[in-house]
Formats: structure tokens, C-alpha cells, sequence
């Protein structure tokens, strides 16, 4: 007997939530992101947040994920692969600033903090697209 090639591939509850927004709640996901960012305020650096001490959480379809995930993933049309994070340029996570997200890795997010301990907000950051 031929051993199997077949393979599982675990895929997160996150990836699972987000592959099924993809396939077909993708247009309402998108009013609930612009909701969100229609009822948060904008600071002086840009930052887009909600008046909450902590991250914003979101619900949707029965998943509670943060604002700043759900708004990063639901924009760009894509769910978050193994070991992705959502990184904010502005080093403020509370907000949900669709220009100061990015992907990265836990890595990445790590220096980022460590930058930013050492040397503070570079905003020249927050004005690339």
C-alpha cells in the first residue's frame, strides 16, 4: 500500500471567518468597516480611533475579532495567512486608519515596538499611501 500524499492543512478560525466574509458577505462586511470608521474620530496624527481604552472589537457573523484586523483584512480582500499579524505604522492600536495598517510578522511587530520605544513615531511614515 502507497502511503497518502494527502496532507492536512490547519487553517485558524480566523482564516475560516474571513475566507467565508471573501465568498459571500464581503459587500456587507465593507458598510460595517466604513461604519466603523464613519463613527471613530480622527486624531492630530491621523489615527483613526474609536472612544475605547483598548482596541475596538468588532462582531460580526457570530466572530468577535479587533477593529484594526477586520477593517485591514476586510479592505484588502484577504484573509490572514499563518503567522500574519496586522501591524500599525502609527504605533497606535487603537486605530483603525486603513493607510497606517500593514501585514507583517510577529517578528516585525516586535521591532516595531522596539523602534518605537527607542525612537519614537516616524509620521513621515504615515504620509506613504
Amino acid at each position: 500500500m502507497m502511503p497518502s500524499t494527502d496532507f492536512f492543512e490547519y487553517q485558524s478560525r480566523s482564516r475560516v471567518f474571513y475566507d467565508r466574509i471573501l465568498v459571500g458577505y464581503h459587500d456587507e462586511a465593507l458598510r460595517l468597516v466604513e461604519r466603523l470608521l464613519n463613527d471613530a474620530e480622527t486624531d492630530a496624527n491621523g489615527c483613526i480611533v474609536a472612544d475605547t481604552i483598548h482596541p475596538k472589537k468588532v462582531r460580526f457573523m457570530g466572530y468577535q475579532d479587533r477593529a484594526y484586523r477586520f477593517v485591514f483584512y476586510v479592505r484588502n480582500r484577504r484573509s490572514p495567512p499563518a503567522g500574519e499579524v496586522v501591524r500599525h505604522r502609527c504605533n497606535n492600536r487603537r486605530c483603525i486608519n486603513p493607510d497606517h495598517l500593514v501585514a507583517g510578522t510577529q517578528l516585525e511587530n516586535i521591532e516595531d515596538d522596539r523602534d518605537f520605544r527607542a525612537n519614537g513615531v516616524d509620521f513621515a511614515l504615515l504620509l506613504r499611501g
